[in-house]
C-alpha cells in the first residue's frame, strides 16, 4: 500500500527532551515540594522504562517505600507533576530544547510531497504544543492532521491505544503509515497497532532491544548504510515497502 502518513513520537524522537528537559524539570519540582528526590542521568535513564510522568513518579515513590494504592499515590503526586510541566514548558519556550537532526527537513519533505503528519505520544498536550511552537513556530501545530496525547488516550506506551486513536483520526489503515520512535516501549506500541516503525534511539535508550524496527538510525541526518548521506523521504518509502 502507498505510504500516506508519517507518525512521530515526541520526547526523544522530535527532540531529545528527556535528559536536559524533563529530568531537570522533575528535579526542580521535587525540590519545591520538599522531597529529597534527585534523578541523575543514569537513574532517569532506568526510570524511562515506565511511560508517563505520574506513573514514573509513582513507581519511584514505591521504590522509596511509599505506601498506598495507585489512586492514592497519583493524588499526592499529580500536583508535583503539574508543577513539573510548568517548569518544562518555560524551559522549552526559552529555547532550551532543539529538534533532533533532520527532523525539520523530514517534516518539510513530507509536507511538500503531500503526506499527512501526525503525533502519537503519551506526554501531555501542553508539552507537545510548547515544543512545536518553540522549535517550528506556532503555525506548525496546524501541520499535523492528528495529535494524540495523554489528553486523548490515558493508556501509556507500550499499549498501542494512542497509535490506534491516531489511525482512526487519520482514517487510515496501519499499512498506510509509518511511525518514528526512540524507545522500545514506543516501538512495541507502534508495531502492536500494526505500524512499521523506524527508531532513532537517544543516549537514554540506546541499549534497548529494537528487534522489529524496519530501520535503526543514529538520527535522520545519518543514513545507516551510506556514510556521509542523510535519510530522505524516499529512504523512508523504501523501508516501508521493503517491510511489507
Amino acid at each position: 500500500m502507498t505510504l500516506e502518513a508519517l507518525v512521530f513520537d515526541v520526547d526523544g524522537t522530535l527532540a531529545d527532551t528527556e535528559r536536559d528537559g524533563h529530568r531537570v524539570a522533575f528535579n526542580t519540582a521535587f525540590s519545591e515540594a520538599g522531597l529529597d528526590w534527585h534523578w541523575d542521568e543514569p537513574l532517569y535513564s532506568r526510570l524511562l522504562s515506565v511511560a508517563g510522568g505520574v506513573e514514573r513518579m509513582t513507581h519511584y515513590a514505591r521504590l522509596r517505600g511509599w505506601d498506598g494504592t495507585d489512586d492514592e499515590l497519583h493524588a499526592r503526586l499529580k500536583p508535583i507533576h503539574r508543577a513539573k510541566t510548568a517548569h518544562y514548558v518555560r524551559h522549552v519556550a526559552s529555547g532550551g530544547v532543539v529538534l533532533r537532526p533532520g527532523i525539520a527537513r523530514m517534516l518539510a519533505e513530507a509536507r511538500a510531497a503531500g503526506l499527512r503528519l501526525a503525533i502519537a505520544t503519551t506526554t501531555t498536550r501542553e508539552n507537545v504544543l510548547a515544543l512545536l511552537a518553540a522549535t517550528l513556530g506556532s503555525s506548525s501545530i496546524g501541520w499535523f492532521a492528528a495529535i494524540g496525547t495523554a489528553a486523548e488516550v490515558p493508556l501509556k506506551k507500550p499499549d498501542p491505544a494512542v497509535y490506534r486513536w491516531v489511525l482512526a483520526e487519520l482514517h487510515l489503515p496501519a499499512s498506510a503509515a509509518i511511525a518514528f520512535e526512540d524507545t522500545r516501549n514506543g516501538l512495541l506500541a507502534a508495531t502492536s497497532a500494526g505500524l512499521r516503525c523506524i527508531v532513532t534511539p537517544t543516549e537514554c535508550s540506546s541499549a534497548e532491544d529494537f528487534t522489529g524496527a524496519v530501520a535503526k538510525l543514529v538520527d535522520l541526518d545519518h543514513h545507516p548504510t551510506r556514510p556521509g548521506e542523510i535519510v530522505t523521504l524516499e529512504d523512508v518509502r523504501d523501508w516501508a515497502v521493503s517491510s511489507n
